[in-house]
């Protein structure tokens, strides 16, 4: 069929990482040889193909990287979200003992040692309750855009744009 783009392997995105934990995305093969050499092998059809195959590629790449990217974000969001769950669990037994303090309260009316007991505890409880709410929003707030994804898009659609001015 053509020219030497046929003979170099596409990457796959499950055979190798590139060292930042996130899958490799597919490649378009480059070649040494000159775009001359190249364009006497090749039909015009033989062109409009590999470009097709090559813009396919590009866009399967693209969505790899945004789905990497994030299922990433979506994975600290959960573990930040862990915190407002601990939050909410907890709140039912402060509310619980804030009631039984005030039940004290009204029974002792000045009979202050065990309310005070009760209300320590339900202060204690509360703040529990702020440092879980407190770690969740540090963790929510790490959360980040897809910045990979987005630099590479913009990327693609500038030489998209600008393909045709060189000719």
């Amino acid at each position: 069929m053509g020219g030497a783009w046929h003979d170099e392997p596409v990457t796959s995105a499950r055979e190798t990482t590139n060292g930042s934990g996130l899958p490799p995305v597919p490649s378009i093969p480059l070649t040494a040889e000159s775009a001359v050499k190249i364009a006497e092998e090749t039909s015009i059809g033989g062109l409009v193909r590999d470009a097709t195959a090559h813009l396919s590629t590009l866009l399967r790449a693209e969505v790899e990287l945004a789905k990497s990217e994030v299922a990433g974000e979506i994975k600290k969001g959960v573990r930040g979200s862990v915190y407002f769950i601990l939050a909410l669990a907890v709140l039912p037994f402060a509310l619980i003992l804030l009631f039984m303090t005030l039940a004290h309260a009204l029974h002792d009316l000045f009979d202050f040692p065990l309310s005070l007991s009760f209300l320590i505890v339900f202060v204690v409880v509360i703040a529990t309750v702020g440092l879980l709410v407190a770690l969740g929003v540090r963790k929510m707030k790490k959360l980040r855009a897809p910045q990979r994804t987005i630099a590479s898009a913009k990327d693609t659609v500038a030489a998209l744009r600008h393909r045709g001015e060189g000719h």
